[in-house]
């Protein structure tokens, strides 16, 4: 009898660290889907606005001379190199899934310190016959944060972008916004369906 009664304590512990295990594994592949995270391996800007905040920069974006030939990764991701590509994607996406999740953003949302260089890098890359030939100032990051040369947005401010006073300056019609994730059962149940 007390062989089985250590058995039957062993297979309590298994039974409780599967259910703790398949507790996380579910709530993590909903948060997945509830995210749309699948999404951000792709290039569209769409996947942008799945972050509401994000509405009025895509709308300016949407308005702006550079939607025919840019999307919102050929200006705010490296572009050299594979692998930094996707390292820049994923901090800069957690990043944002922390800061969005939480409700700490700003009402005016700025490029951080990592993104100004990208962004630099991005604008020469794009416009190198008129950086290198007629203006002959290739600005380097390091010298435009010493503050011996000018940055491109120095003076186009409001290139690609619009000027975007707050992220409640959003005209929702005109952007995108993802359907909501909430099942239909689960929207009946709550009352939200009707």
């Amino acid at each position: 009898m007390g062989s089985r009664d250590n058995l039957w304590k062993n297979f309590k512990w298994i039974w409780l660290i599967c259910g703790l295990f398949g507790l996380a594994a579910g709530l993590g592949a909903y948060t997945l889907y509830a995210s749309r995270s699948w999404v951000y391996l792709s290039d569209n800007s769409e996947a942008c606005v799945n972050c509401h905040v994000m509405g009025s920069y895509y709308q300016s974006w949407a308005k702006s001379s550079h939607t025919v030939w840019a999307n919102c990764n050929d200006c705010h991701v490296p572009q050299d190199k594979f692998l930094r590509k996707w390292a820049f994607k994923a901090t800069d996406g957690l990043y944002h899934a922390a800061v969005f999740t939480a409700g700490t953003e700003p009402q005016v949302i700025r490029a951080r310190e990592g993104t100004h260089e990208v962004v630099l890098e991005n604008c020469i890359r794009c416009h190198s016959p008129l950086v290198t030939e007629f203006t002959k100032m290739v600005p380097d990051y390091e010298s435009v944060k010493n503050g011996d040369r000018k940055a491109c947005w120095d003076c186009h401010r409001d290139i690609p972008h619009t000027y975007v006073s707050s992220v409640s300056s959003i005209v929702y019609g005109s952007v995108p916004l993802p359907a909501s994730p909430v099942p239909d059962w689960l929207k009946a149940m709550t009352g939200e369906g009707r």
